[in-house]
């Protein structure tokens, strides 16, 4: 690779070993991508915290230092160094547990021990603690061009198609290298030919709710896996939450990284513009019997109508979702024989609590919770069989992580479901 004089300096460790190893890294990363130089970033979403079992036990072989989890698991380097400060922009996405909500998620209290320790030293790095799925609903929020290094499926595809920056979907330590040098590799969706649309998929019929555009988003990353499709005859404009469910799904049943819908999203201004003048490799059109069999496919470890936990917030809730979770369930109880969590980040949560949304929520016997989700953190109620869900994503995950049935519904057919204990969802 071609590397400028300051990414030099730092691989002949001009800037300290922490440094030197992590350009050593993005080198032989960037090599093997392909990639003939890096791409300054000043935009970096990662996850480094240590709550899983063996980061914990990897740090208190080393006297609680986690200095030597990040030297390891995310610089590859075996020998212990001194991490400085980030030197861009850097953003923790979600962790393992919701300290405020131990207790309820079986979590012991040295392992939120080890995560208060972890959000210190990361904000003595100068990290953001932002501790979720979704940066860009709580400020983090790249221009169209922008290069950024995230990590996260749902987040690198909202981040690519809805707000026209530009990362792939970097893994622990690609994200952890760039936020210490402010590089990554130039190759994938930085490029503009990469980022032209493949796959024409035309609507047949009317897109309404969240729940149909998470359909929509599994059938179509099922059709076109990790290519780019290209959405044609929406009607009705599409609010964040529609957009966010409908890459979190095709991200989940496919490799969707990034897609535009003609007329909404910001490179696909008409047909032309997304396909770059090129011919689709392929149309595609979603009708009837299509919505039909991503309903089906998506329900598949449905089978027990008795409900004992209903999940939502995959990926982290908004604001406004969590706003009309409560006009349904304002007033209502949850069955004694079922639980209701909804995930949300941190500075969502101070928001629902200063709105009273919070007190709504827990008032009917349920919980909002944050930094983490039940595929994530491998957190669920205790005893849990059958899962209520209107995310295709946690319905796609839950199932092969956790062990559980799972139903995907709308928001409302999930809140009955919490409601009466008992699915009665259905495909209208």
């Amino acid at each position: 690779m071609r590397l400028a004089d300051d990414e030099k300096a730092m691989l002949d460790g001009s800037e300290g070993p922490a440094r030197q190893k992590a350009m050593e890294l993005l080198v032989r990363y960037g090599e093997a991508l392909g990639a003939e130089r890096l791409v300054d970033t000043r935009n970096v979403c990662g996850t480094m915290g240590a709550t899983m079992p063996f980061l914990r036990d990897y740090a208190a072989a080393h006297g609680g230092r986690l200095d030597a989890v990040f030297s390891e698991f995310s610089l590859d380097s075996p020998e212990v160094l001194e991490i400085p400060k980030v030197k861009v922009y850097s953003c923790h996405l979600q962790q393992g547990l919701d300290p405020e909500h131990a207790a309820q998620q079986g979590i012991p209290p040295q392992a939120v021990q080890v995560y208060r320790d972890g959000e210190a030293y990361f904000g003595r790095l100068g990290v953001q603690l932002m501790n979720t799925c979704t940066p860009y609903q709580v400020g983090n929020v790249p221009v169209k061009g922008e290069h950024c290094a995230w990590m996260e499926s749902s987040a690198v595809v909202y981040c690519n198609s809805v707000l026209g920056a530009r990362t792939n979907t970097e893994g622990r330590e690609s994200a952890g290298a760039a936020m210490l040098t402010g590089k990554i590799p130039y190759w994938g969706y930085h490029l503009d030919g990469n980022r032209l649309g493949t796959h024409l998929v035309e609507l047949a019929i009317e897109v309404k709710d969240t729940a149909d555009w998470g359909l929509l988003g599994y059938w179509v990353g099922e059709a076109v896996q990790d290519r780019i499709p290209v959405l044609s005859g929406v009607g009705e404009i599409p609010n964040l939450a529609r957009l966010k469910h409908f890459g979190a799904s095709a991200s989940s049943s496919g490799g969707v990284e990034m897609y535009h819908v003609v007329g909404v999203t910001p490179e696909a201004r008409t047909r032309e513009e997304a396909f770059g003048g090129r011919k689709p490799c392929a149309a595609l059109r979603y009708g009837a019997a299509e919505r039909r069999i991503a309903y089906e496919r998506v329900n598949s470890t449905g089978r027990d109508r008795d409900v004992d936990y209903v999940m939502l917030g995959c990926p982290h809730y908004s604001l406004e979702q969590i706003w009309e979770v409560c006009q349904l369930l304002e007033g209502q109880r949850i069955h004694g024989n079922c639980s209701l969590w909804i995930f949300t980040p941190w500075a969502t949560k101070q928001l629902a609590d200063r709105n009273g949304y919070t007190r709504i929520i827990e008032d009917a016997g349920g919980f909002l919770m944050t930094d983490t989700c039940s595929s994530v953190g491998r957190v669920l109620p205790k005893g849990t069989k059958v899962a209520a869900v209107d995310s295709a994503k946690q319905a796609h995950y839950l199932p092969a992580i956790m062990g559980v049935q799972a139903w995907f519904g709308t928001t409302a057919e999930c809140i009955q479901a919490a409601i009466t204990g008992r699915w009665q969802g259905g495909l209208q």
